[in-house]
């Protein structure tokens, strides 16, 4: 019984139950003898000894393994997160599009009411609208001549505002620009419409041979077709479609008249 004690005390846990076995004496007491206690009687004196021995050091523990944390409440509280950072998001989606949504109104009125305010004009660098505004007429412009300086061409301007010429040799622009129109004529001779500016353009008539092709850019210095001599070649010149005749010559330089 005592090393079940012992071993009770090691474990610290309280002790419930225990054998007891009663072994006869092989000396008999002359003493009158007590009746001995019986079994249940003696099992209990024996629990309530060891419990009181080892009670001090004895407390109920649950050795159970610990419950792990609930992995569903956080999910809730990341959930809930989320929901709030998308509601704050969603708000300031919001906020984003009614500015623009003002600021959008803002410049439709400016341009309506005010096409030459600040905010315009600002605008117009992105847009294109400003060099549009900025680009110069064509009396502005300062001509070349169409034929070379070292031609014996005689170039002559008709009182209606068209200069031509009869003669072998390259043919310029009277100004750069950029290609918008070539078709060829009946008699295999060639057309070249060029704008020089947004409404300032010209259209040169009657060569043998057009160098470049439509969208193709042209300096005033180089030569945009050639005449064998056999046609005449005619340049008229336009301002939004009208012919202009507001020009004379000077050494075969077209010259603006003021």
């Amino acid at each position: 019984m005592n090393q079940e004690l012992d071993y009770a005390e090691m474990l610290e846990i309280p002790v419930n139950t225990v054998n007891v076995v009663k072994k006869k004496s092989f000396f008999k007491r002359k003493q009158a003898v007590q009746p001995a206690p019986q079994p249940e009687e003696l099992k209990e004196m024996v629990v309530e000894s060891v419990n009181e021995r080892v009670g001090a050091y004895v407390y109920a523990e649950d050795l159970s393994d610990a419950p792990k944390p609930e992995k569903v409440k956080f999910r809730r509280k990341v959930s809930d997160a989320a929901a709030a950072l998308k509601d704050k998001g969603g708000k300031v989606l919001f906020i984003e599009a009614v500015a623009i949504g003002l600021i959008a109104i803002a410049i439709f009125i400016t341009n309506v009411f005010m096409p030459t305010s600040a905010i315009n004009t600002f605008l117009g660098l992105f847009t294109g609208t400003a060099n549009a505004e900025a680009e110069p007429t064509y009396s502005e412009l300062k001509l070349s001549a169409v034929v070379s300086d070292f031609s014996d061409a005689e170039v002559f301007v008709s009182d209606s505002g068209v200069i031509s010429f009869t003669a072998e040799g390259s043919v310029y622009p009277v100004y750069g620009g950029t290609v918008s129109r070539v078709y060829e004529e009946d008699g295999g001779l060639y057309t070249v419409e060029i704008a020089h500016t947004s409404n300032f353009t010209s259209v040169i008539t009657g060569l043998t041979h057009a160098y470049y092709d439509v969208n193709t850019k042209l300096a005033a210095n180089l030569p945009m077709g050639y005449s064998d001599g056999t046609s005449e070649v005619r340049v008229s010149l336009y301002n939004g479609g009208e012919l202009l005749n507001c020009f004379t010559l000077m050494d075969e330089v077209p010259v603006w008249v003021s």
